[in-house]
């Protein structure tokens, strides 16, 4: 039985050498690939008027921001408007406020309130913003979405 390889197959392949070079033409496929920076661009569509960017000074916000951020070192809720970090809910209030007067007077009504609560704010903090908009009579809530 041993014989009948030889009768079989007279010339034996040897397919070590075979797959040596297909070995190498995947590295080499692999090494010479690259992504097109075309490829990997998303299109947006974000609105140009509105947003964090160059301001003229002393002119109207046109977009009202209150940012609320949990500081877990003091367990406390951190507030702030624009670049202004405020103490509590009662110097938000008045500065928000202040705002809108400002908007009133140049008539930009419908600019949004736009509030930006990152993970871990309570929810009576947002509420309290919320109920803020109310009394000021912004028609305009936005919520912001932040990082994930």
């Amino acid at each position: 039985m041993a014989g009948s390889d030889a009768e079989d197959n007279p010339l034996p392949v040897n397919v070590v050498p075979m797959v040596d070079v297909i070995f190498c033409l995947c590295v080499f496929f692999l090494a010479s690939f690259h992504v097109r920076a075309q490829e990997s661009h998303f299109d947006d569509w974000l609105p140009k008027d509105r947003g964090e960017g160059p301001m003229q000074a002393g002119a109207p916000l046109s977009e009202l921001r209150v940012i609320l951020a949990w500081n877990p070192v003091s367990q406390a809720v951190t507030r702030r408007f624009g670049q202004r970090d405020l103490r509590d809910s009662v110097e938000l209030a008045a500065v928000v406020r202040e705002a809108r007067d400002a908007q009133l007077e140049h008539h930009q009504a419908d600019a949004p309130l736009i509030l930006d609560a990152q993970a871990g704010v309570p929810w009576a903090a947002a509420i309290e913003v919320v109920n803020l908009s109310r009394e000021l009579g912004i028609e305009h809530l936005e919520f912001a979405q932040g990082p994930r």
